[in-house]
């Protein structure tokens, strides 16, 4: 059995495992004359890092050229050492990272909330589909109902994605649920940034009113592709400069320090489509004060104008707040009483998205509403009648 500890060397290799920090010990076993295919190593390693860091037993894989853990894990620690088991022998580490966040009230919270908004986005798409062709009688109605469909759909299709333990089915999975969730969420917020700058412009120029055709080409540029570009872009260019996509454990974008890092590839669109909304809130309650209907618009239109802003009003600040929460959780130190505030509301406002979504953009609209309550009354009426002709036909024949 021979043994090399080097100091020094950590620096000068690649690290893209998780996010974590190298130590300054590298350890290399060899064994002559092994006879046997298994094998079972300890190594205990001091631990001089901060007690709050997580340990990663590691070693150095060379045909990737980067650090690995499998066939190691940590057997035990405490506050003076670190001890890895291995079932094979090459050149060992460890590696600290920022310990994990997620907690047994936490996972019960997410669980919960994301199970409550995919039933809830479940029920909006179906009252939509039921509703659509009472309530879209406009085209201001139309680019409104459109829109939402769209936010409902991707956020449906992120919140799936997100309940699905990627993690376990390996890297190539892990890559393309974390490719899912980046493009689905961009997607969601793209549309929300197509529903405010559809507003504005047909409050300000009411007499050039967007067309049906120009709406759904600029829409599907702006919520369909613009997604597919930043997310490719992101990947293309993390591999290229040989940095990591997403977190193996995780299945997300990592972040490392400010501005670095692909997770920046959905802060930043994020941040530009909250900063706009924002901008568009303000400039359509001024307009609306100003006058409360335009000249030359329909009730309709005033009436679906309100509902656009009530979306726009509610759901931005619950759409954002919740990837801004979210943004803190990185800035901020674990055990401080605001990492724990913005913890569980980033927790509770992202895992039910969808019911906000539900009460905003179906309950709170009245001519949604009045639709479905006409649905539920025709349907009541029609069984009633076919069990009263049912009735009126077995009397008949008894007599």
């Amino acid at each position: 059995m021979k043994t090399v500890a080097i100091k020094n060397l950590m620096d000068k290799l690649k690290n893209n495992f998780h996010e974590t920090q190298y130590a300054s010990l590298i350890l290399s076993a060899t064994l002559e004359d092994k006879n046997s295919s298994s094998v079972k190593i300890e190594l205990d390693f001091p631990r001089i890092q901060p007690n709050g860091n997580k340990p990663y037993c590691v070693f150095w894989n060379t045909s990737k050229g980067d650090w690995s853990d499998v066939g190691c894990a940590v057997k035990y620690g405490d506050a003076d050492s670190t001890v890895c088991e291995c079932n094979h022998l090459t050149s060992f580490s460890v590696l600290m990272a920022k310990e994990n966040i997620s907690t047994d009230d936490l996972d019960m919270i997410t669980k919960v909330g994301l199970g409550v908004s995919i039933c809830c986005l479940v029920i909006f798409l179906t009252v939509e589909y039921l509703v659509w062709s009472a309530v879209v009688q406009s085209n201001l109605s139309h680019f409104r109902h459109t829109a939402i469909v769209n936010i409902a759909t991707f956020l449906l299709l992120g919140d799936c994605s997100f309940l699905v333990p990627a993690e376990k089915f390996g890297e190539d999975w892990c890559l393309f649920f974390t490719v899912c969730k980046h493009l689905f969420f961009l997607a969601m917020f793209s549309w929300m940034l197509c529903l405010s700058v559809m507003l504005v412009h047909q409050l300000i120029f009411v007499f050039n009113p967007l067309r049906k055709r120009v709406f759904m080409f600029l829409s599907s540029i702006v919520g369909y592709v613009c997604p597919i570009l930043i997310v490719g872009s992101s990947y293309v260019f993390c591999k290229y400069t040989g940095k990591k996509y997403y977190d193996t454990e995780t299945c997300w974008l990592i972040f490392e320090r400010l501005l670095v890092g692909s997770i920046h590839a959905f802060l930043l669109p994020v941040g530009a489509v909250i900063f706009t909304n924002l901008f568009s809130m303000v400039v359509v309650i001024v307009t609306l004060l100003k006058s409360s209907v335009p000249d030359g618009s329909k009730s309709d239109d005033k009436e679906t104008a309100k509902g656009i802003v009530k979306v726009v009003v509610l759901l931005t600040p619950v759409f954002g707040g919740t990837w801004i929460f979210g943004f803190a959780l990185l800035l901020l130190n674990r055990g401080t009483p605001l990492f724990t505030v913005a913890n569980y509301s980033f927790t509770i406002l992202n895992s039910f998205q969808g019911l906000f979504l539900l009460i905003t953009g179906c309950f709170a609209e009245k001519k949604v509403r009045d639709e479905m309550i006409k649905l539920i009354m025709a349907k009541s009426k029609g069984k009633m009648e076919s069990t009263k002709n049912f009735t009126s036909t077995t009397y008949t024949k008894d007599k």
